[in-house]
């Protein structure tokens, strides 16, 4: 069903920074008597992205065997309160330099299975993004990645505009969430991307509570607002003595999706849990369960998990190359719109956060497919050196044969693959 059939009636980032501007202009006349808290933060971080990669490699074919990028992230966070009423806005400046920048426009189409390009809102309700430039090895733009105004009250929380979600109880792979869920690879989770959506909690007495999500997304090839984009949902929380437990009923992209999951404390441990299915071309489940503990080892404080993960939607064949993916449109579907990020179905991913100082966070994870035996190997450091300045940083190692997930899959060219060797992510962040 279209909602709207015109793309080009969209509001620009323009628009709305316009709309924005008039808007806290007359909250604040309006409010200039009551007791209104502004809050004002931000950082900037500055990153390099260093890559090598093998012969065979498609990506060598392009760019040799060693990429360098620079990435430069202002983020300014804007918060008002008055009473029951809030406004939230995040503005967003990045500007990249480097191989990838080039050599991903080349392959832009369906490269969003293997390259994170640019930020981009074809499929979301309003387009705040805009790009300033984007040619030879150097782009630049500017977005809103909050904008949303609120209500909330002792039992109720309500809001309309661009925000982030969070549901389930995965650590690493979240099939409960929903809503622009973090690749499970990702170093740099400090904000999720935003969504156009109107979002509702209502608290039980109990301490359980309901929530409820309206996602208005566009169809990217037409540019229209259809309800087969977009996501309707409802997740109740329950709270009992011993666990907490939830369970999720949605319509997804026009796929009927239901989930039920919890959390326990067994001893000293956590178990937590998900199981999703959905009505896509056929019944198909997804399911999470892990395991995390803390201990003190050598004097030190460390924190682990374990967890497992099944993806009904990956290769049962365990044949990665191009026609066998093709013959997986859902899986494909849910690639090309960050809803998955592993191909293959079965995973263990593992991981132990030690704490060298109290300053110092130094976290191994590994990441496995259980079928072809590639794996993904990441060292992260995270060190706060200052007050208001921190590092972070990554060594990440792919490691297994040609054809495998984390070893390289095939390309459409013979003898290439989509492969990498190591890579090295380093982030300086300062907040203000």
């Amino acid at each position: 069903m279209t909602v709207n059939s015109k793309s080009h009636s969209r509001i620009s980032l323009r628009q709305a920074a316009v709309l924005l501007s008039v808007y806290l202009l007359s909250w604040s006349n309006l409010c200039l008597a009551d007791e209104t808290r502004f809050e004002f933060d931000g950082h900037t971080k500055t990153r390099l992205v260093a890559q090598t990669f093998p012969d065979d490699s498609i990506f060598h074919d392009l760019t040799g065997s060693t990429s360098f990028d620079a990435e430069a992230d202002l983020r300014l966070n804007l918060e008002v309160d008055n009473g029951p009423w809030s406004f939230n806005a995040a503005y967003q400046l990045f500007a990249l330099y480097g191989e990838r920048v080039e050599y991903s426009r080349g392959i832009q189409q369906g490269s969003g299975l293997f390259i994170n390009r640019l930020p981009e809102d074809d499929r979301r309700l309003f387009d705040l993004t805009s790009v300033f430039t984007d040619a030879n090895k150097f782009a630049a733009l500017h977005r809103l990645d909050r904008l949303w105004l609120g209500y909330v009250n002792d039992k109720t929380v309500l809001r309309i505009g661009r925000q982030a979600i969070s549901w389930g109880n995965g650590l690493f792979f979240s099939p409960m969430d929903i809503v622009n869920p973090f690749d499970p690879t990702m170093i740099d989770t400090e904000y999720k991307a935003g969504d156009d959506m109107l979002y509702a909690q209502f608290l039980r007495d109990s301490g359980d509570d309901v929530q409820a999500a309206a996602v208005f997304r566009r169809n990217p090839m037409n540019g229209d607002v259809e309800s087969d984009a977009g996501t309707v949902s409802i997740k109740y929380h329950g709270v009992s003595r011993h666990a907490e437990y939830d369970l999720l009923a949605a319509v997804n992209h026009g796929d009927a999706t239901l989930g039920i999951g919890g959390n326990r404390n067994i001893g000293g441990a956590v178990v937590r849990g998900d199981v999703v299915v959905a009505d896509a071309s056929s019944t198909t489940v997804q399911l999470v369960t892990n395991l995390s503990y803390s201990w003190t080892w050598g004097g030190r404080n460390v924190s682990g998990a374990i967890e497992y993960y099944f993806n009904g939607f990956g290769q049962k064949d365990g044949r990665y190359d191009s026609q066998s993916l093709a013959a997986n449109p859902d899986l494909l579907e849910r690639l090309l719109r960050g809803e998955l990020f592993t191909i293959g179905r079965h995973y263990l991913a593992g991981s132990l956060m030690i704490e060298m100082t109290p300053l110092w966070l130094l976290t191994p994870n590994i990441f496995l497919n259980v079928e072809d035996g590639s794996a993904l190997v990441q060292l992260v450091t995270q060190n706060d050196l200052q007050e208001n300045l921190a590092f972070l940083g990554s060594l990440n190692v792919p490691i297994g044969p040609k054809g495998s997930e984390y070893g390289g899959i095939e390309a459409p060219l013979t003898d290439r693959y989509f492969s990498s060797d190591l890579s090295i992510f380093a982030q300086l962040a300062w907040y203000f």
